[in-house]
Protein backbone atom coordinates (compact mmCIF):
# COMPACT_ATOMS: atom_id res chain seq x y z
CA UNK A 1 0.00 0.00 0.00
CA UNK A 2 1.14 3.21 -1.16
CA UNK A 3 1.75 6.37 1.51
CA UNK A 4 -0.96 8.16 0.19
CA UNK A 5 -3.49 5.50 -0.34
CA UNK A 6 -2.86 4.88 3.77
CA UNK A 7 -3.82 8.41 4.26
CA UNK A 8 -6.36 9.20 2.61
CA UNK A 9 -7.92 5.79 4.29
CA UNK A 10 -6.78 7.15 7.75
CA UNK A 11 -8.36 10.61 6.67
CA UNK A 12 -11.58 9.10 6.11
CA UNK A 13 -11.82 7.05 9.32
CA UNK A 14 -11.35 10.61 11.21
CA UNK A 15 -13.95 12.79 13.07
CA UNK A 16 -14.66 16.73 12.00
CA UNK A 17 -12.39 17.58 15.14
CA UNK A 18 -9.33 15.16 15.20
CA UNK A 19 -7.56 17.81 12.58
CA UNK A 20 -8.08 20.44 15.63
CA UNK A 21 -6.69 18.05 17.50
CA UNK A 22 -3.18 17.82 15.40
CA UNK A 23 -2.77 21.61 15.10
CA UNK A 24 -3.21 21.94 18.56
CA UNK A 25 -1.08 19.16 19.43
CA UNK A 26 1.70 20.54 16.97
CA UNK A 27 1.42 24.24 18.55
CA UNK A 28 1.90 22.59 21.90
CA UNK A 29 4.61 20.97 20.61
CA UNK A 30 6.38 24.08 19.25
CA UNK A 31 5.78 25.04 22.85
CA UNK A 32 7.35 22.61 24.74
CA UNK A 33 10.57 22.90 22.00
CA UNK A 34 11.22 26.66 22.72
CA UNK A 35 10.72 26.33 26.41
CA UNK A 36 13.22 23.28 27.05
CA UNK A 37 15.34 23.75 24.01
CA UNK A 38 17.03 27.17 23.75
CA UNK A 39 18.77 26.55 20.46
CA UNK A 40 14.75 26.37 18.99
CA UNK A 41 13.98 29.30 21.06
CA UNK A 42 17.03 31.37 19.73
CA UNK A 43 16.11 30.37 15.71
CA UNK A 44 12.42 30.43 16.37
CA UNK A 45 12.98 34.65 17.46
CA UNK A 46 15.59 35.21 15.07
CA UNK A 47 12.95 35.90 12.30
CA UNK A 48 10.80 38.60 11.83
CA UNK A 49 6.66 38.35 12.32
CA UNK A 50 6.06 39.45 9.03
CA UNK A 51 7.75 36.12 7.71
CA UNK A 52 5.66 33.92 10.05
CA UNK A 53 2.56 36.01 8.81
CA UNK A 54 3.37 35.15 5.09
CA UNK A 55 3.89 31.77 5.52
CA UNK A 56 0.55 31.48 7.46
CA UNK A 57 -1.11 33.34 4.36
CA UNK A 58 0.97 30.49 1.92
CA UNK A 59 -0.10 27.38 4.19
CA UNK A 60 -3.73 29.11 4.70
CA UNK A 61 -4.66 29.36 0.70
CA UNK A 62 -4.87 25.92 -0.72
CA UNK A 63 -7.34 25.48 1.73
CA UNK A 64 -10.02 28.44 1.86
CA UNK A 65 -9.51 28.42 -1.97
CA UNK A 66 -10.96 24.95 -1.36
CA UNK A 67 -13.40 25.60 0.92
CA UNK A 68 -14.83 28.80 -1.47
Amino acid sequence: MSLKKFMEKAIKKMKWYDISLVKLSVFFATLFLITVWPAFLSLVMRFEWYWYLALMVVFAFPVVKRIL
